[in-house]
């Protein structure tokens, strides 16, 4: 494959998002990766001319085949699934797995081509070894979107994710034909020069806290959120609470806005229930939180259980949380209580 250009993400030196030109399933000694990102409409790997997953089927890889063993699957929060480690295979398929974007609900670029870096942070704390990515063009082909309409929010997210602490070292984007990559080349030079025009968008690790408590949650259980806010000013009156009460612009460039709100928190309380996983939001915003918990090494999250939910993604459940089932109001001031504890302590 041919390098393009690339951007070296700003407060992580030596990571990078990278421009090719080439065949994804026809890579040099030099040009390998860990995973490979290809798309297709929900439950649909029929391999067509057209599509990367017709590529890799003429190369012996069958995605549907991928499917019926799916290693980690998270289509029901981020759209995405995540293969069994592939076998051994001759020298133009350098990479160990296959990450499919199938977005269930067709929606906007910035919103859809989110849920490919959402669904990494918990991919990512269960395979730290996985350090690299490529992917085409996401939706370009069958889809029949097009490069301007599909990479602008493609490379803001990349770069965005990587520079909140996403645990990556290189995300490659391929064009496949010339034609495509002489756009996607002037796409590219228009977001690096604005990366480095921008002043350092990561905040510095050090700088002194703003707030005690974040509190991220649903707008629909609004009631509980103000119930625990309450009982932690009720405790202690001069405790700093940040509640984004706000409706949050879902697209590719809010993650360094939540990064900055977050930053600036002691804890990040999640007030878990059906609502907070049916929002992007409220996803983000705890993908963003354990990407700071894992840079940091602090215990930032504050999980409670709100409302049951079936089942609880297993990203949340390795860390232990307070459980305030079904919304019960002793149990949410019991949490403000274990909540001041673990601020003072």
């Amino acid at each position: 494959m041919e390098l393009l250009d690339s951007i070296e993400v700003p407060g992580r030196p030596g990571v990078e998002v990278e421009l090719l030109q080439g065949d994804l399933t026809d890579l040099g000694p030099s040009e390998g990766f860990d995973i490979l990102v290809v798309s297709a409409f929900p439950n649909d790997y029929v391999p067509t001319n057209t599509s990367l997953i017709g590529a890799l089927h003429r190369r012996g890889i069958s995605v549907a085949t991928l499917a019926q063993r799916k290693e980690i699957d998270l289509r029901r929060d981020f759209a995405c699934w995540l293969s069994a480690e592939l076998p051994p295979r001759h020298d133009s398929l350098r990479f160990q797995r296959i990450l499919c974007f199938e977005p269930l609900v067709r929606g906007e670029p910035a919103e859809v081509v989110g849920d490919i870096f959402r669904c990494l942070a918990p991919i990512l704390a269960e395979r730290p070894q996985l350090r690299s990515l490529a992917l085409p063009i996401v939706a370009s082909g069958d889809q029949r979107r097009s490069t301007a309409n599909m990479l602008p929010p493609l490379l803001e997210a990349a770069v965005n994710w990587l520079a909140v602490g996403l645990p990556l070292d290189r995300i490659k984007i391929v064009a496949y034909s010339k034609e495509d990559s002489l756009e996607a080349r002037s796409i590219f030079s228009a977001c690096k020069a604005r990366v480095s025009a921008s002043a350092a968008p990561v905040p510095t690790r050090n700088a002194d806290k703003f707030y005690d408590v974040f509190i991220s949650y649903s707008r629909k259980n609004q009631r509980e959120c103000q119930l625990l806010e309450r009982e932690l000013r009720r405790l202690r009156p001069d405790i700093r609470i940040f509640v984004d009460i706000e409706k949050i612009e879902i697209g590719a460039a809010w993650q360094l806005e939540i990064f900055e709100n977050i930053d600036r928190c002691r804890r990040m309380v999640a007030m878990l229930s059906p609502q907070y996983l049916a929002s992007k939001p409220c996803k983000e915003e705890y993908g963003i939180a354990w990407v700071r918990s894992r840079e940091s090494d602090q215990n930032i999250i504050f999980p409670i259980y709100l409302y049951s939910a079936d089942p609880l993604p297993s990203y949340m459940k390795y860390r232990n949380f307070l459980d305030c089932r079904e919304g019960d109001a002793t149990r949410i001031g019991a949490a403000a209580h274990a909540l001041i504890n673990s601020i003072a302590t």
